[in-house]
């Protein structure tokens, strides 16, 4: 528990936000204070609403001065306590939501901090553009924290993590100055890149006010199948056939093994399974392109060379939007699909493409017999190396008898990890969860360095203090 807040200073922060950029109420702090799965809980003296930079840089002088402690939160969508305060100031960035630019010309538009991800790409929309980073928390994700995460998503195989979409950024420090950094360049090759630094820290070099982001030019054909196969080694070998016939022109490429499958389709209502017969594995397909019919062309070729030479097994293709929505609905929604299911533990890792059929099968191997009748939910961006390794309690079982073993299971899953040369971290960051943890994977020379520019900028480490080294 961070050290309490002195009620002067809590006095200080309220006049100057002033009425409406504050709140003590539970019943507003209450969502706020709990992680969406409900495994995370906090607690705050404050809730501070900035409705702009300066506001942001005011608080955080405030803080700076006194050493008082800020928790950052965007849409409080992480799954890793990275966002839930434990004591400390809560800086909310909901109130950031403004549009500042978006150029067709530059392929750049400038959003603050807490606009939304489903509204960039309203925006680029607007203008015949795309932003191409999609996570299914869309609605409710901010690019504060998209950015502050460094989020990856489902196009990360064609676009990259979040920092590729990043060209500058605007924010905060943590002595309260302003960085203006919202550059629109492709090229500055003028030294060390400050933006990177702030990009996947989780709020601990500073809070992130606003963004320029790349846009990309629009697509005039897609095609999404979901296809029946035997193993991951055979979803490998048909990722990289896809991308050898294709051009590059793979979007997405998601792998599910059939227990998540068949929970999701089962526990999300509306959805069905396209496929007639059960597959031990699934791949979710997704090929685009700037020429019309070049994706349904290229997709169409890809399967029947697939199914001639065996190695896939069926595969359903969609006609319509609708069916391709239903199609990634069903990738979109394993999350959903487990919760009725109780206890789990959420792995969230990356290893060498190549290597994922055999971390699959060591990991399954180790897990079933260390905690027998657990049964294993894989399921990830496969293109990327970033496998979702989930388990959930056996059939029946108990609850709080799951959730006391997870630091175990965990351990194991992020042994097997590290023996891949893996992170314990793909996608979701370290948060409060993982960063202790993550010391026993990180080399140390790399930590002290980490260490040396954190202490350099925030030598009181008031921002977000228990997260990170």
């Amino acid at each position: 528990m961070t050290k309490p807040v002195p009620a002067d200073v809590v006095s200080r922060l309220k006049a100057v936000l002033g009425e409406g950029g504050w709140s003590q109420d539970p019943d507003r702090l209450a969502p706020k204070l709990q992680e969406w799965r409900g495994r995370w809980a906090g607690q705050t003296p404050l809730l501070v609403l900035p409705r702009s930079t300066a506001q942001v840089a005011a608080v955080v002088g405030v803080c700076a001065a006194e050493g008082v402690a800020i928790t950052p939160q965007g849409g409080n969508t992480g799954l890793v306590a990275g966002q839930i305060p434990q004591g400390e100031i809560l800086l909310s960035t909901e109130k950031l939501t403004a549009v500042r630019d978006v150029d067709p010309i530059d392929d750049v538009m400038v959003l603050e901090a807490g606009v939304t991800l489903w509204e960039a790409h309203q925006q680029a929309a607007r203008v015949g553009r795309r932003f191409t980073v999609g996570v299914a928390s869309e609605g409710s994700c901010t690019i504060g924290g998209l950015i502050s995460t460094n989020a990856g998503g489902t196009a990360v195989l064609r676009y990259g993590m979040m920092r590729e979409q990043v060209l500058g950024v605007e924010a905060v420090l943590p002595n309260g100055e302003i960085w203006n950094g919202l550059k629109r360049l492709r090229k500055d090759n003028t030294g060390y890149d400050l933006k990177q630094l702030l990009i996947g820290a989780e709020g601990t070099l500073g809070i992130v006010t606003a963004a320029s982001l790349k846009l990309h030019a629009p697509l005039a054909s897609r095609a999404v199948a979901v296809v029946g196969l035997a193993s991951p080694a055979d979803a490998i070998q048909l990722l990289a056939r896809a991308k050898d016939e294709t051009g590059g022109a793979v979007e997405a490429f998601e792998l599910m093994g059939r227990l998540g499958f068949a929970l999701t389709v089962r526990n999300v209502p509306g959805l069905r399974d396209p496929l007639p017969e059960a597959h031990p594995w699934y791949v979710l397909i997704e090929i685009a392109s700037g020429e019309p019919g070049a994706a349904e062309a290229a997709l169409e070729r890809l399967l029947a060379h697939a199914l001639e030479s065996g190695l896939i097994a069926d595969a359903a293709v969609a006609q319509t939007e609708t069916q391709m929505k239903a199609f990634w609905h069903i990738r979109e929604g394993h999350s959903a699909g487990q919760k009725p299911e109780g206890a789990v533990w959420k792995h969230d890792v990356s290893v060498p493409v190549s290597k994922i059929p055999d971390f699959i099968g060591q990991a399954d191997a180790a897990i079933g017999k260390a905690f027998p009748g657990s049964r294993i939910v894989a399921f990830g961006h496969v293109g990327d190396g970033n496998v979702h390794y989930d388990v959930l309690k056996p059939e029946g079982g108990d609850d709080d008898a799951h959730d006391a073993q997870r630091e175990a299971g965990a351990k194991i899953v992020h042994d097997i990890t590290a023996a891949f040369s893996g992170s314990i971290s793909a996608e979701h960051g370290l948060g409060a969860m993982k960063s202790l943890e993550a010391l026993t994977y990180k080399d140390p020379v790399e930590v002290e360095v980490l260490r040396a520019i954190r202490a350099a900028l925030d030598p009181k480490r008031i921002m977000n203090p228990r997260v990170l080294f």
